[in-house]
């Protein structure tokens, strides 16, 4: 009997220990919840994650939501900057086991395209990624030659729409703000220097021409403009001085749209205490930190943080994947009350507002955009038209 009893007891030690193990292995994964199934990982389009722009913002809204849910992160750089780099570097997460893939910026179109359907049980959310991103990235799945006509397009014959989102954002209201905002404040000889011409920087710039001419009708007064793109997403000698043109000729202020461009302008912004307006992000910090204090008036800014985030809390936390998939969502204004809430605003607390602009001016442009008493128009197929705006349009600078 007391060897039944001592055998008995040792089975139970056994149980007891594997129950604990099995306990244990399922804690360090998530195990008991939703979140378990998921890993999420980020991919740079080849800048670094300290880029205070684009890059870093949508890293930190991953890396928050993760580390507060116990989400397993990580986020890979490509080797190079092109499509195949990408692409591996997207294979090497999906080997590792990561599941939900977000990516930022125009440049992943062609990962999506190859991707998407080679791996449906992945979910790929794409920020800043449009239809046209897509269009142009190659061949339909289906087969056949890629077709110019966009009568003919249908965007979900080119990539796997079941396990795909896609967000952008509508820069024009953005670009209209800061448009606008810089004309009250009492600028009159404006420019904008865009990375490429690309959907997104040519959104923000049809934007701030718009902004602009309304600004300045209201106030009855002429504005000059200068109007190119640098053919390139980051600064450089050429660039530098063909701001140092513009600056030297009187341009007072520069709207700087592009990645890294900005840092062109206002090297030569600093040399004649020149103005500068940011993108993306809040660049006050990074800009007037690096190049003089007082530089950015403003800056023309995306949702990245909100959007990713409140993406992943959906996705992850409230099963909310079919919400989602299939979606190119274009991201605004959901409020005309507080500007902060929406996906495309000025930063409230850095805006150099004067009694020329106040906030309570800008709210009420804010409520106008949102309420459709103010019209933008996103049509980037032709320059926008102006009535109190003299614009050069110099295409590209370089």
């Amino acid at each position: 009997m007391k060897k039944i009893l001592t055998l008995i007891l040792a089975l139970s030690l056994v149980v007891s220990l594997c129950a604990c193990g099995s306990s244990e292995s399922g804690s360090g994964s998530g195990s008991g919840d939703g979140k378990s199934a998921y890993k999420v990982a980020m991919i740079t389009d080849y800048a670094d994650i300290t880029d205070q722009s684009f890059n870093q913002t949508t890293y930190e809204a991953c890396k928050a939501f993760c580390d507060k849910y116990n989400v397993p992160f990580t986020y890979k750089k490509p080797a190079s900057d092109n499509t195949a780099e990408r692409v591996a570097s997207a294979e090497g997460l999906i080997d590792e086991g990561y599941n939900i893939l977000v990516m930022p910026g125009f440049s992943f179109g062609p990962t999506i395209v190859e991707l998407s359907e080679k791996y449906p049980d992945v979910k790929f959310i794409g920020l800043d990624l449009s239809a046209g991103d897509i269009l142009e990235a190659g061949v339909p799945k289906k087969g056949g030659t890629y077709d110019y006509n966009p009568s003919n397009w249908n965007v979900k014959d080119y990539y796997n729409a079941d396990n795909t989102y896609l967000a952008i954002y509508q820069e024009q209201l953005v670009g209209y703000m800061a448009g606008y905002a810089a004309v009250k404040l009492g600028y009159t000889k404006l420019a904008y220097l865009g990375g490429m011409a690309v959907p997104g920087p040519m959104r923000f710039g049809y934007g701030y021409v718009q902004g602009a001419d309304a600004a300045a009708k209201e106030l009855g007064i002429t504005v000059d403009m200068k109007y190119g793109y640098g053919n390139t997403f980051s600064g450089d000698a050429e660039i530098t001085a063909a701001m140092d043109t513009w600056y030297g000729s009187g341009t007072e202020i520069v709207f700087a749209c592009g990645g890294a461009i900005y840092t062109s302008v206002a090297e030569a912004a600093a040399k004649v205490n020149g103005k500068v307006i940011g993108v993306d992000v809040d660049q006050k910090n990074i800009i007037d930190g690096q190049y003089g204090a007082g530089m950015t008036v403003t800056s023309a800014m995306k949702g990245l943080y909100p959007s990713t985030y409140n993406a992943l809390d959906d996705i992850i936390n409230k099963g909310k994947w079919d919400d989602y998939k299939g979606q190119i969502k274009s991201l605004g204004l959901i409020s005309g009350d507080d500007p902060d809430a929406n996906y495309v605003s000025l930063p409230m607390d850095s805006t150099q507002f004067s009694d020329k602009f106040t906030k309570e001016d800008y709210k009420a442009l804010v409520k106008a955009l949102y309420d459709g008493t103010i019209k933008v128009s996103a049509d980037i197929s032709k320059e926008p038209s102006t009535t109190n705006v003299k614009v050069e349009w110099l295409g590209n600078i370089k």
